[in-house]
Order: structure tokens, then C-alpha cells, then sequence
């Protein structure tokens, strides 16, 4: 389980296609710290860490996360948003995320508001997923609160901290992220569907 606060950065430094598995290298500055079969989320997709050497470690993805996220379209060079899985005795700063992407969405727009930014994102919302005003959302791994939410877009304000620290001082207009919904809320409007 994570909490959508992100750790670090990291920069993918190798790329290795094994069948339908994709082995990614990546450097940070905590992987010294980490240990194999250890879960570490990357921009929201939680992974297992396979090997570690020096200040670099690999995780694979298979066929279907590197399909149903937006790690197939890394390439070498590319950051990512680190967090590693919260411990029982931390604080809970964002809100309960677990890793898990349930689809990804497109940047609409990129609005600078006197010292934040708003983003604007677009996902299709055949797959029954919701968001809900001030209600949580995790883009590319970051917990977020949403504005101006819609049937298939919503918005969310980023403070220069968050744009600094995280792979949003990269996000373009036309770039694929990663969304993770509130998973009370997955859970609520599942159980609206069977009524």
C-alpha cells in the first residue's frame, strides 16, 4: 500500500525486453536502501524490485501493466515517481493508494495561475470509473485533490513544490499518465451499479 506522497525521482537508464516482459533500469538516490522483492511504485505502478547494483535497481513489467499503463511508452532517459510502500508506523499524509492503475488518461491542458498550475485531464469513462469534487485521485503515482470534475475529465491544482519534485515539471499538454481512482470510491460506485 501507498500514500501517493512521492519519495524521489528516478531516471531510467536501461531498458530490457525479455518475451513479453520489460526489464527497467533505474537509477535513485535511495536504491542502496531498497531490497530485492521489495515494492516500489513507479508514477503510480507498483513493482517488485529484482536486483540491485550500486545506485541502480530492475524491476520488471509484464504484457499487460506495460498495456494497461503508461511504462511502455518509457524510454531511456525518462523519469519516473518513486514511492516505496508506507510503513505501518508512518504518517498517512495522501490518502490510500495501491498501486494498482486502472487506466490512463491524456493531458488536456496546462493553465499557470499566478503560482500554481491547473491541469486538465481526459480519460475514457466507459470503464465505470468517477471522480468527485475535492474528492482524492492519484496521477502518475502523486495523491491529488480534483477540481472541476466531469464524466470524463477532471482537474487538478499542483503547487511549485509538487511541480518541482515530481515528474509534473516535465507534463505536457498530449502526454498518456497514470490514474489510480479513490478506491472508496471504486468500491461505492460499484455497489450503486448492483442496486
Amino acid at each position: 500500500m501507498f500514500t501517493g506522497i512521492i519519495e524521489g525521482l528516478g531516471e531510467v537508464v536501461m531498458i530490457e525486453k525479455e518475451g513479453e516482459n520489460v526489464h527497467f533500469s533505474v537509477q535513485c538516490d535511495f536504491a542502496n536502501e531498497l531490497k530485492v522483492d521489495q515494492s516500489l511504485a513507479h508514477n503510480g505502478v507498483c513493482l517488485t524490485v529484482v536486483d540491485i547494483k550500486n545506485d541502480v535497481y530492475v524491476v520488471t513489467a509484464i504484457k499487460e501493466t506495460l498495456e494497461k499503463s503508461s511504462l511502455g511508452s518509457l524510454v531511456v532517459g525518462s523519469r519516473v515517481n518513486l514511492e516505496r510502500a508506507m510503513l505501518a508506523n508512518g504518517r498517512f499524509d495522501g490518502h490510500v493508494v495501491q498501486g494498482h492503475v486502472d487506466q490512463t488518461a491524456i493531458c488536456k491542458s496546462v493553465i499557470e495561475q499566478d503560482g500554481s498550475w491547473m491541469f486538465t485531464f481526459e480519460y475514457d469513462p466507459k470503464n465505470g470509473n468517477v471522480t468527485v469534487e475535492k474528492g482524492s485521485i492519484t496521477v502518475n503515482g502523486v495523491s491529488l485533490t480534483v477540481v472541476n470534475s466531469q464524466d470524463d475529465q477532471f482537474s487538478v491544482c499542483i503547487i511549485p513544490y509538487t511541480k518541482e519534485h515530481t515528474t509534473f515539471n516535465t507534463l505536457n499538454v498530449g502526454d498518456k499518465i497514470n490514474l489510480e481512482f479513490d478506491i472508496i470510491g471504486k468500491y461505492v460506485a460499484k455497489l450503486m451499479l448492483k442496486n
